[in-house]
């Protein structure tokens, strides 16, 4: 493989920037095509996205410490350990894949009740998340698949992928919203179909892939490798990883349900912010995930220094780019949400928010990067730790205090969320640079192995 032309920061960059540019275009149109049904089923598809976030946090133990050990493997020259760890990633994902969408097909009312959802919005929410839900194992394996191939610095690959399953997505929102080709108009139900009938498609595309993403074929023997030291490897640098998302997620579907409690308004105008402020961070997220891929191959690589400086470059950028995006976001923000909604009660709120990312969006792109580069160099025990006191004493404290008990409403959910990026940022940046605290080399390998 050429891996020294693939692992270029700008290399790894566009064909990310791309993808997610256009998975934003296509979501802001999925959006746009659900607010035709109505302003309420905006809301549950908003809130049950949260959910959905929180329950693939699950499969970052497996995706995001396989995507950083196949990289620093590939940037040491062990190609065939590479290869093991994506096989042994793939066939755990599918195992705990199966157990989640029994769960959330045969356990919807225990969820959704504890989503706090409005009883107006109670059974169309059911519905969604049962259908969209049973469905993980395909969400869990096309994440786990994209993961890999991204990591081996393929990442055109899955910007194809992905442009393909978000059009085909919205074909099918189309159809069903609304009735094309002589079908019923099947609304939200027919969303949930599109979503994961798009899903499958892709899947079948990315293992494809997948099997070729190495010199050598990956096999269905593979798939049934098991590797211990690999396995402690993965867990080692995904562990804290996926506790740390999963700690950020679940914090995310508290504020969301803390929303919820504010009324539908509030709720329904959170779910139009999350969907404009989409645009101002995606372009800077593609150099957080780049120079993650990036320093993770020159860490096994054993080259700390060029890491080290890889990352501000990165930062950089992003914040440029994301400075560019907020602002133009503040500018056009009234006429934007215009688009996805006529209550002028929605749209009163949203721009009474907007202003206030101009401060938080540059402190989330502080965020990412760093993030991400401290997690390549296996400093992932740090991270967890920072991210789990500061996100729920700041940003979910904050919003119960701020939001609720002050009854800023949106308002008070800002300025914790503000709060928490900036003190996290602080945190993290402190860590990288004492440069005598991060690791020096990756770790090694056991050579037990097994089959199941």
């Amino acid at each position: 493989m050429e891996t020294a032309k693939k692992m270029t920061l700008f290399g790894l960059v566009w064909p990310i920037m791309i993808e997610l540019f256009l998975q934003f275009m296509i979501g802001t149109a999925d959006t746009l095509m659900v607010s035709r049904i109505s302003d309420d089923a905006v809301a549950v598809v908003g809130i049950s996205n949260q959910f959905f976030q929180a329950v693939i946090m699950l499969f970052v133990l497996i995706s995001s410490g396989a995507g950083i050990v196949i990289s620093q493997k590939l940037g040491a020259g062990k190609e065939e350990e590479a290869r093991k760890v994506a096989s042994m990633a793939f066939t755990l994902t599918l195992g705990l894949g199966v157990v989640v969408s029994l769960l959330l097909y045969f356990g919807v009312d225990l969820f959704v009740y504890f989503l706090h959802v409005p009883a107006s919005l109670y059974e169309m929410t059911r519905q969604y998340i049962q259908i969209v839900g049973s469905g993980t194992i395909v969400m869990a394996a096309v994440l786990t698949l994209s993961t890999i191939i991204r990591s081996t610095g393929n990442t055109k690959g899955t910007m194809l992928v992905a442009i393909g399953m978000n059009i085909i997505h919205i074909i099918g929102n189309y159809v069903f919203i609304f009735g094309a080709l002589g079908l019923p108009k099947w609304g939200l139900f027919g969303v949930s179909l599109s979503t994961v009938g798009s899903r499958v498609i892709a899947l079948f595309v990315l293992f494809y892939i997948f099997r070729k993403t190495f010199t050598t074929l990956i096999t269905w023997r593979d798939l049934r490798v098991f590797h211990k030291g690999l396995l402690k490897e993965v867990a080692k640098v995904g562990l804290p990883m996926a506790i740390s998302s999963a700690s950020w997620t679940l914090s995310q579907v508290i504020l969301f349900s803390m929303v919820a409690t504010m009324g539908a308004e509030q709720l329904t105008a959170r779910t139009y912010l999350n969907t404009m402020e989409s645009f101002s961070f995606l372009a800077g997220w593609s150099f957080a995930m780049a120079v993650q891929i990036q320093v993770a191959h020159l860490f096994g690589a054993g080259q700390m220094e060029k890491a080290y400086r890889s990352l501000y470059k990165a930062l950089f950028w992003g914040e440029v780019v994301v400075v560019a995006n907020t602002l133009l976001l503040f500018l056009l923000g009234k006429h934007i949400v215009g688009a996805f909604t006529e209550n002028n009660q929605i749209i009163s709120i949203v721009v009474g928010v907007m202003a206030m990312n101009l401060i938080l969006q540059p402190l989330k792109m502080w965020n990412m990067p760093l993030n991400n580069a401290l997690n390549a160099v296996g400093e992932t025990k740090f991270v967890m730790y920072v991210s789990i006191g500061v996100m729920w004493i700041f940003a979910v404290g904050g919003t119960y205090v701020f939001g609720l008990k002050f009854g800023w409403l949106l308002h008070g959910v800002y300025v914790a969320m503000i709060c928490d990026e900036a003190i996290r940022g602080f945190l993290v940046q402190r860590r990288w640079m004492a440069r005598k605290k991060l690791p020096k080399t990756a770790v090694s390998t056991s050579t037990v192995t097994s089959h199941f």
